[in-house]
Order: structure tokens, then sequence, then C-alpha cells
């Protein structure tokens, strides 16, 4: 359940005083969002199809050979477990991940590449069925590899919302920018979703689709309303649309919107990577000058397209885990765009790996580059800040991290994914929201911690927003209804 710790000042005029963050258990979506469709995080689905997977291997391995017994199978497991230690290394060397992963993960990758050791090193002895079955066990052991992956980070709660991400298919409540003229002056029960293409803006940096949310009082009227903004970035491995599928959050957005007569404010999905497994940290540097693309291009994009509010108070950003960090890092680097943010599980500053290898792989060895974007150096240069306000939603390990035991699966699919098996998150998340608020509070931004019991997963990010949603409406700007 959320702690509050310390009370969020109100801010400056014209912004009304923000309303108390609602805590866990005066929210019934809290921890709700994710029964529907069929799930693979837990239930019969993944567990039968690692099931199927391991029958399968062993058939295809079968008894065959003396030979095969002695030398075959010996090679085929040596192969699988110098696939699952290099894979490691590559992870725990690139600094790829936040918690670390289960070891099920491992065996899992041991298994594919065992799986591809039989049927290359086994075929020519192997019964034609036995060649189907080898043959048949690879995509199996890569399915369980996939599922535990998912498993560990919730990335895709469903079936449904994993082959809707993996066949590209539109978002909910998604048109096109040629369908808006039509749409205005209506009266929408709940907003768009519109895929946009935005402007280098001179950052050169090569992003995806990004995605623009436009909420029903946008279209009321013969003219779009000067709107305030949220700016959502995910996490490492992301896509710009994975607030949307893996989050789920617009739920909760309408369920806003509908109480508060269509009001809210344009949420931009934004790409902070350019590609799926592209760390940039939202900083400048050899991976991409992302942070140039989201200060420069994306605000004013929204802003001339789309009517948006320019007004640095009226915009916020709000980030998961790796978007957590650009939040803090965006909103001190910059209170002439921004005022508000969300830090739901960043890290203490932009990271990958240690600090040393965060320097040689984001800043290309500049330390000075790496000390412009820590966001402690850089609120300890800039001064008293006017107006800034944050939220740091931050996670505490759950029980069986404390003991030294293991998650067991929850018993329905509410629960998050089981991210961080071993108990021992990144330790450049451990203390961040402490350090990074206290330093806050010291040049004048008014910031409040929230601690939840949980998982680094989607499933927590998506809680955390929509807890807080209603105190971001009303930092930017927006009457916020009593029942919320």
């Amino acid at each position: 359940m959320p702690v509050l710790r310390a009370p969020l000042a109100a801010p400056a005029n014209p912004v009304p005083p923000p309303p108390q963050l609602p805590s866990a258990d005066l929210n019934p979506d809290y921890q709700n969002t994710f029964h529907h469709g069929l799930s693979v995080l837990h239930g019969w689905l993944p567990s039968t199809i690692e099931l199927v997977a391991v029958a399968v291997l062993i058939a295809a391995v079968g008894w065959r050979t003396r030979r095969w017994r002695l030398v075959g199978v010996p090679v085929c497991v040596a192969s699988g477990i110098a696939g699952a230690v290099a894979a490691r290394a590559y992870v725990n060397d690139q600094g790829l991940a936040s918690d670390p992963a289960p070891l099920l993960l491992w065996v899992c990758v041991g298994a594919t590449g065992a799986a591809i050791a039989v049927a290359v090193l086994g075929w020519r002895s192997a019964r034609w069925w036995r060649r189907g079955m080898s043959i048949l066990a690879i995509p199996l052991a890569l399915l369980s590899t996939g599922i535990v992956l998912d498993q560990w980070v919730g990335y895709y709660p469903t079936v449904q919302s994993a082959w809707s991400a993996l066949t590209a298919g539109p978002l909910p409540q998604q048109t096109d920018l040629d369908a808006l003229p039509a749409l205005r002056g209506t009266n929408l029960s709940s907003g768009k979703i519109v895929p946009v293409r935005i402007p280098d803006a001179g950052s050169g940096f090569p992003h995806r689709t990004e995605y623009v949310y436009l909420p029903p009082a946008w279209f009321a009227g013969p003219t779009p309303p000067a709107l305030p903004v949220v700016m959502m970035i995910g996490g490492e491995f992301n896509t710009p649309a994975d607030w949307v599928r893996s989050g789920q959050i617009m739920p909760a957005v309408d369920k806003f919107t509908a109480a508060n007569s269509g009001r809210a404010p344009i949420l931009v999905f934004v790409d902070s990577s350019g590609s799926f497994n592209n760390d940039t940290e939202c900083v400048n540097g050899p991976r991409g000058d992302a942070a140039d693309h989201l200060t420069h291009a994306v605000p004013g994009y929204v802003e001339s397209r789309f009517g948006a509010s320019a007004d640095p108070a009226q915009w916020a950003v709000v980030g998961w885990s790796m978007g957590g960090t650009c939040a803090v890092d965006l909103a001190v680097m910059h209170p002439e765009l921004m005022r508000t943010f969300v830090d739901i599980a960043g890290d203490i500053g932009p990271a990958s790996g240690t600090r040393e290898q965060t320097i040689a792989r984001l800043f290309g060895g500049d330390a000075d580059q790496w000390a412009a974007f820590d966001p402690l150096t850089v609120m300890a240069e800039h001064g008293p800040y006017t107006g800034t306000a944050g939220l740091f939603d931050d996670l505490t390990p759950p029980p069986h991290a404390r003991t030294g035991g293991h998650p067991r699966p929850p018993a329905d699919d509410s629960s998050a994914g089981l991210g961080g098996h071993d108990g021992v998150p990144d330790t450049g998340e451990v203390g961040a929201a402490e350090q990074l608020c206290k330093q806050g509070r010291e040049v004048g931004i008014d910031c409040t911690i929230h601690t939840t019991q949980g998982g680094h997963t989607w499933q927590f990010a998506s809680a955390a927003f929509t807890a807080s949603f209603p105190w971001i409406v009303a930092r930017v700007g927006l009457p916020v209804p009593d029942a919320l």
C-alpha cells in the first residue's frame, strides 16, 4: 500500500491547488486492471507451453545410439549452457535490466541453444518423426523463453495484447490525422489516439511513429482549446505505444474524462529510444540525440499541430523505469518547458551499468556531458526553481525478497508480473527517490514520495499512473471531479 511521506505544496497561480494523491485502497482499479483476455503472465497457458516444450525436446533427444548418448547429448547440453552463460553475460555487460532476471529465463535460453544443437548434430541419425520433433522443439523453446521474459517484466499481460503488438494492430480509439476535421464540433464519449510522424527539428534522432491522445474536450467547439500536455515515456525496452498496449491506461483515462465532462490533458506517447532495445536514457550521445527530440521537436509539433498550451505550468512528463529517470531529468533541465513530473521507479540518474560504463556507453567517454545530464548536478547548479513539483512513485522489495525466499505466482491475473525474482533490485533505483527529492527540496522543488510494495513491472507502472492522474490533471490547470 502506498505511503504518503510528505505533503505537496500548492503550485503557484494560475494552476489550482492539487488534490492529495489517492492511496491504493481508495482506487478500486489500482491493482485490478489486467484481468481481460487470456493471461500469459499466470494460469494454465504459460505452464502448458513450457511443459509441452520440455516433452518435445526430450522426444527430440531420444535414446538413439550409444555414441549419441555419450557424445552427442553432452555436446548439446554444453551448447545450451554456453548459450545461457553468454546471454546472461551480455545482459549484465550492457546493463540491460533494472532487476536481475529469474533463473528460469536462463534455463529456457539454454534449452533453446540445446534444441538447436540437437536439430543440427542429430539430424543424420534421427528418424523422420524425430527430425520433426527436433525442428518443433526450437520454436517451442523460444516461445517458452519469451513467456518467462514476459512474466519477468509484465510486458504483455494477455495473448490479445501480445498479438496486437506483434501484428502492429491499431490502438484502442485510434484514428488518422485526416479524420480529425470531420470530428470537430462533435460530442465524443471517449478521446482519440492519433499516430504522428514528428519532424526531426534538427535533432536527427531516428524515431519511430509516436502517438497523441486527444480527449473529448479537444473536439468540442469550432477550434481546439489550448489544452495542457502530458509527455509519456516508457521503459528501457519499449515502443511508443507501450503505455497503451502494455500499460493499458486508456480505460482509466476514459473513466476520468467521462466524470470530468470530457476534460483531460493531451497525452503524447513519445519515442525515447528509436528502436526497441536502444537504451538512450533520454540523453544526447552515441545512441542518438534523444533529449533534443523530446525537448525541441515534440513540444513545437504538439503546440502547432494540436493547438496545445505552450505554458510550462501546463506541461508535465510521466515516465516509468528508464522513463522515470527521463522525467526527472527533463523537468529539472528544462523548467522553461515543463513544471510537473512523475517518476515511477526510475534511477538516480541516466544509467547503463556502472558510472564508468554509463559515461562510456551513453556519453562517449565525456564525463562533462554526463554531469550535464545528471539530475543531482543539474539541480545543484540551477539554483532555486519556481513552480516545479514532482511525484516519485517508488518500489520496496516484497516480503519474499527481505526473507531471502522466492515469490509464488499470484492466485489470479490481477497481480503484477514477477520482475526481480531474486529480490535484488538495481542499485541505481534503491534510494533514488529519497536522494532526488531531498536535493529537489533544497532548490525549491516540491516533491512527494509514494512507496509501493511490488515488482518492477508494467502493471506497477499502470497502477501508479492511474493513482497519480488526478493530481497531474490539477497540476497542469484543469479541474478534477470531486468523486476522484
